[in-house]
């Protein structure tokens, strides 16, 4: 707990608390009360999360839908607690399955308790709801009544995690106020209503004359829907696998400037954090900061890797690296907008930038974060003829050329960003570790690099002692994730 933000300490003792009054009500309920349901749900919950593979299918379950949360294959059974037990024991029920649940991640101890407590009044306050809008007998002849009642107990549910997440998200990880909750409800909405008809289908057949085990049928289509989970998830790895031997392929080409398409990914990231983007989108525009320079690949290597200025001739080749790129990777459909900041991102506002010479917002938006990126990462990292520039000194940098060179908006989002959580110019992956790549991450570039993004001054802020680089030519950048995951209620 030491390690984390005092506002965060202060938070989650705040919930576990408000959880502890909770779940202490069920000690009024009496020896009249559903203890045996109770305590069977909670013990099936706390079974499954600690059930590295699906029973019925066999498969070993990916991390993610084994998350605390019940948001796999166990958010029925979660749910259906809801609709069974009294608020309190409710409550009570959801405790032990997220105590035991794996967690992976730094401050273990701390979230365990945190996703404990939001569990417990998540499901307390959902099966207040429930009993408030049904009734608390369960029985077949009244199921259709009471879909509304558990659609809205879902939705409960589903909005006190997201407001909890929220509040986490800003005292832990200081999340912008203004998006901390937009990514918990986009995420849990569809899910949980789903996993509460489920939910009422495994109530109804425990309270049936065939009893719990007919209730635990209902589980098998949950398990089929973590194996489609699964195959999902193997072809967004098979999408990053992609993208790596690209990255890859450039990285052995340009020895110099290994691991900068990395960098330049998460600082896009940061941007579109900054900016509010969608998950989605965010995670394509990471994609283009990789790949933003993956047209060197049609580059001559003598030409990457020349000692001396370039000719007017060899620049010109060297420019072509946007529509190399932007053909190199036409036919890679999960790219999307992609692409476009591929072919795009050494356009600049003036028009003075190439290929195309764009203006304005006639240069796509995932091109005008890219460029920002790209330009920071070139100046904050070391080069053959000078040493990387401090961060402020490149903000400041960016600064001046924003409204010429570079969107000012994205500039002021970046600076908050870096503002926000720092700048570690270490943090490069291991694949990006070998010759040209130094043992603290920095990187040596060509000295060719950057040079195609000079054109007509379109690479950035003129570097020092380089005669044979125009003025106003600027490098590349690239930040990280916006602060430690996994304290959602979401998948992790």
């Amino acid at each position: 707990m030491r390690e984390l933000p005092a506002a965060a300490r202060g938070y989650i003792g705040g919930t576990a608390l408000a959880a502890a009054l909770c779940t202490a009500r069920a000690l009024t309920l009496g020896p009249g009360a559903p203890w045996g349901t109770a305590l069977a749900l909670a013990a099936l919950y706390a079974l499954c999360e600690r059930i590295p593979r699906c029973p019925l299918l066999g498969r070993r379950l990916p991390e993610r839908t084994r998350s605390v949360g019940g948001t796999g294959w166990t958010g029925p059974l979660v749910l259906a607690g809801v609709f069974l037990l009294p608020p309190p024991l409710a409550a009570l029920a959801a405790v032990p399955g997220a105590l035991l649940a794996p967690v992976r991640f730094r401050a273990a101890t701390a979230r365990r308790i945190w996703h404990a407590a939001e569990q417990a009044l998540a499901c307390g306050a959902a099966a207040a709801a429930f009993r408030a809008l049904g009734h608390p007998a369960l029985s077949a002849p009244r199921f259709p009544l009471l879909l509304l009642p558990a659609l809205a107990a879902a939705a409960v549910y589903c909005a006190v995690l997201a407001a909890l997440d929220g509040g986490i998200l800003i005292a832990a990880e200081r999340h912008p106020v203004r998006t901390a909750w937009r990514g918990p409800l986009a995420r849990g909405q569809a899910r949980y209503l789903v996993h509460g008809l489920a939910g009422l289908m495994m109530a109804v057949l425990w309270r049936s004359s065939y009893g719990p085990p007919a209730a635990l049928l209902v589980l098998l289509p949950m398990c089929l829907s973590c194996w489609v989970f699964d195959r999902c998830h193997r072809e967004r790895a098979a999408h990053q696998a992609t993208i790596r031997a690209l990255v890859q392929a450039v990285d052995i080409k340009d020895r110099y400037t290994r691991g900068h398409g990395e960098r330049v990914g998460r600082a896009s990231v940061m941007i579109a954090r900054e900016l509010g983007m969608a998950e989605d989108r965010t995670e394509v525009l990471r994609f283009a900061g990789i790949l933003h320079d993956v047209g060197k690949l049609g580059v001559p290597t003598r030409l990457l890797r020349k000692d001396g200025p370039l000719t007017p001739e060899e620049r010109r080749v060297i420019e072509l690296h946007p529509e190399y790129g932007h053909e190199i990777v036409r036919g890679i459909g999960f790219l999307g907008e992609a692409r476009a900041a591929i072919l795009h991102h050494h356009e600049r506002l003036d028009g003075r930038g190439y290929p195309y010479g764009l203006r304005g917002h006639q240069i796509p938006e995932f091109a005008r974060v890219v460029a920002v990126a790209d330009a920071f990462d070139a100046m904050t990292s070391t080069r053959s003829y000078r040493r990387a520039r401090p961060v402020p000194a490149a903000v400041a940098e960016l600064r001046k050329c924003a409204g010429t060179q570079f969107d000012p908006r994205m500039v002021r989002a970046l600076a908050a960003a870096l503002h926000r959580y720092g700048w570690d110019p270490d943090l490069v992956t291991a694949a990006d570790d070998g010759p040209g790549a130094t043992r603290s991450g920095n990187v040596t570039p060509s000295r060719a690099e950057g040079r195609a993004g000079d054109a007509r001054g379109a690479a950035g802020p003129a570097p020092e002692g380089r005669g044979d680089r125009p003025a106003g030519a600027v490098p590349e950048p690239v930040p990280g994730a916006a602060g430690p995951a996994g304290w959602g209620g979401g998948p992790r």
